[in-house]
């Protein structure tokens, strides 16, 4: 189940990124950490009603932010559309839950608030380094669409699209 994450889920939403934390840096990816993102990133997110989770037997087991604000540095990619598009912000699972399809139900929630919002078009970022979110995106047919950099990151950020 799919629902808009609220201020309740805040303590299990951070206890899942803070697993994604120690499960990213264990294999050298430190895109996220201390500084990106808070707690209060999350709350933010709550607050404007962009923020869905998962709930799988009664567990909040994934969380995806969605709305439609794109980063400043999303201009250096190339991009096949010049068009309003939803764009996909701190996803993660909880590593002890992964492989259950969480990460594909929340991509597909992405799409479904897309058509709601009449649009077509989907983008999304992650570090170089990530893996694992780059596979998710590719099998959920997104496109690799260009390389930024953030935050005076090591590696630079792989952009994906998905056109609808």
């Amino acid at each position: 189940m799919l629902r808009a994450a609220t201020m309740q889920d805040l303590p299990r939403i951070m206890e899942i990124v803070q697993a994604t934390v120690a499960e990213m840096h264990a294999y050298g990816n430190y895109q996220w950490d201390e500084i990106y993102p808070t707690e209060r990133d999350f709350a933010a997110d709550i607050a404007q009603g962009d923020l869905f989770v998962s709930i799988t037997d009664g567990l909040l087991c994934g969380l995806i932010c969605i709305n439609q604000t794109e980063p400043a540095v999303y201009a250096d990619a190339d991009w096949s559309l010049k068009e309003p598009a939803l764009v996909l912000h701190r996803m993660a699972v909880d590593p002890d839950l992964r492989g259950r399809g969480t990460g594909s139900e929340l991509l597909r929630q992405a799409e479904t608030l897309a058509h709601g919002l009449g649009l077509r078009y989907l983008k999304t970022d992650t570090y170089a380094l990530n893996d694992k979110a780059q596979q998710l995106f590719l099998k959920q047919g997104y496109h690799f669409c260009g390389e930024i950099q953030f935050r005076k990151m090591e590696r630079s950020f792989y952009c994906y699209e998905k056109v609808l």
